[in-house]
């Protein structure tokens, strides 16, 4: 009887203790989640523009729903748009989702400036900097690349990367994710490693939303929803 009673003890105190190992465990988990959650800004509040603002042509931008909607101007306006925020990010890890209307017959395009800047100093405030590209076109098949806005054009346009120019897809919902560290700038689209690419030109600006200019006389969207910044 009493070796059963110790045995029996000892089970218990050994399942007590492993369950109180496991729920330390698990509230170090959640504090960790939670930790990376908060980390997390939304530029976007989900309600307005505010924090944004407006450069360059005459697209317009609204909210619908929870997302950015950018809305192409007329062709006489070769101008290209960007809304802006109004924060600079220079280390950072950016995510977005994007959708682009399906224009064959048209020119339609569109990309997110990181790290960019306006400045009346510079081609009258032209916006320039480091641009993650939006291509629909699959003949082309740039998206994930890096378009250097205003300034030296193509600096990665994912030659070298063929799984890369097969990840976007036209007319559906698109994830991107942009990792940009010192000079070191990375992107992924769905998933798909893009542009691996290092620069020194630009350590910090802005994070722009662009509408590029268009020969469509119907009006075009793009639409941009769960954008969120983490600075590291």
């Amino acid at each position: 009887m009493t070796y059963l009673k110790i045995t029996s003890f000892s089970i218990i105190f050994t399942l007590l203790c492993s369950y109180c190992g496991n729920k330390k465990t698990n509230q170090t988990e959640q504090t960790e989640t939670t930790k990376n959650d908060t980390a997390w800004e939304y530029p976007f509040n989900g309600k307005n523009l505010d924090g944004w603002k407006k450069l360059g042509g005459d697209a317009t931008y609204h909210v619908e729903g929870d997302m950015i909607v950018g809305v192409t101007a007329s062709p006489k306006d070769t101008s290209n748009s960007f809304l802006v925020t109004k924060k600079n990010y220079d280390n950072f890890e950016l995510e977005f989702e994007v959708l682009l209307e399906v224009a064959p017959n048209n020119y339609h395009n569109s990309g997110v400036q990181i790290r960019s800047h306006s400045l009346p100093e510079y081609k009258n405030g032209l916006v320039h900097g480091y641009q993650v590209e939006i291509d629909p076109d699959t003949t082309t098949a740039r998206s994930g690349g890096i378009y250097d806005e205003g300034r030296r054009g193509w600096v990665h346009d994912l030659s070298d990367n063929p799984a890369a120019k097969k990840a976007f897809k036209v007319g559906e919902w698109n994830s991107f994710r942009v990792e940009a560290i010192g000079p070191h700038i990375k992107t992924w689209v769905n998933g798909v490693p893009a542009t691996d690419y290092v620069d020194s030109m630009t350590a910090s600006g802005f994070i722009g939303l662009q509408v590029h200019a268009t020969d469509s006389e119907k009006p075009l969207y793009i639409k941009w929803r769960n954008i969120r910044v983490k600075e590291l």
